[in-house]
């Protein structure tokens, strides 16, 4: 097959009639991570108390959330209503590497957040020394940098290959989706697959996980009180956990895909993206005490503006 010619994905095609259906579903899902982390990044930069480490790098992460839907949630929405599914390679391309890169940030801001964690509990006296945007900048960059050059080789890689088939069946530019439609072997590309994946989000997990065993560790051996200080944490590896069973539910049906029926793999992969970008800014609004007292209060500023009544009774 020639590299310039279209790709046509073909997701949730199994359901014939009833794909249509699944706008409402999917928009509302949308609507919702858009919406709530929208509020969040608005609360966390318009209230100067929440200019702090841990709030901002929350905000970094409503920010990664905000942006991965963009990437493919509305061409999907236009394909289930139109049958908008025609995609060049370019920009299936194009699309693959900035969902990938942007996902793997997902991970990433958890390793900054328990970072931040250890230094509050277990080096409190020099907490807003490691913490000053030019200290921390020395965990940023390499993290950054690996996510950069994993993605790039990755995607790179998939570009490079001869397709035999132009039949995408994904809603959107999966890595593997993708790679299943290239002539030869790909064993190549499986690899690299593997290898970003225990370059980013396994690593990353066990970072995360080294660090709680020195935070709670610290805790209980301590005379200080530092059980309040854990509340962000478990917040923390509630929002790990969710996205590590999410994750490893997506990688696996791709390994297991002969006992999946197709739409019931697009769907996990699908929302491997989706979920964390729905469910993250409710659980960080909820348990940290300070931006959910911000949002509430700006919730009530806004409610009690007669141009934001005007419009939602128009709705």
């Amino acid at each position: 097959m020639k590299q310039n010619m279209n790709h046509t994905r073909v997701g949730f095609d199994e359901l014939g009639a009833l794909r249509p259906a699944l706008f409402l579903p999917f928009f509302f899902a949308f609507a919702v991570s858009l919406l709530a982390n929208g509020l969040l990044v608005f609360v966390v930069s318009s209230q100067r108390s929440l200019h702090q480490p841990m709030s901002v790098l929350i905000a970094g992460m409503a920010v990664v959330d905000v942006c991965i839907p963009l990437f493919f949630v509305p061409n999907m929405l236009l394909s289930f209503l139109f049958g908008w599914r025609g995609i060049s390679l370019i920009g299936c391309l194009t699309q693959m590497h900035f969902i990938h890169f942007f996902g793997a940030f997902q991970t990433t801001f958890l390793v900054w957040m328990a970072l931040d964690r250890y230094f509050a509990i277990c080096r409190p006296l020099y907490y807003h020394q490691q913490m000053a945007p030019q200290r921390f900048f020395r965990f940023v960059a390499p993290l950054v940098v690996r996510n950069v050059v994993v993605i790039t080789l990755f995607v790179g890689l998939a570009g490079a290959r001869s397709f035999c088939s132009d039949v995408i069946h994904h809603c959107f530019c999966e890595h593997m989706a993708l790679v299943d439609l290239a002539c030869g072997s790909t064993s190549i590309n499986s690899l690299a697959g593997l290898a970003a994946i225990f370059l980013i989000p396994v690593l990353d997990f066990f970072i995360i996980a080294a660090s709680y065993i020195v935070i709670f560790s610290s805790v209980l051996t301590s005379t200080r009180p530092g059980f309040k200080a854990l509340h962000t944490c478990i917040t923390h590896i509630m929002v790990l956990s969710l996205s590590l069973v999410v994750a490893l539910v997506a990688f696996l049906s791709y390994r297991v895909r002969n006992a999946l029926p197709p739409a019931v793999r697009v769907f996990f992969s699908t929302m491997y993206l989706l979920f964390p970008s729905c469910v993250n800014p409710i659980i960080y609004g909820i348990r940290t005490s300070e931006i959910r007292q911000h949002i509430q209060k700006t919730l009530t500023r806004w409610t009690r503006n007669p141009k934001v009544k005007l419009v939602i009774m128009m709705f």
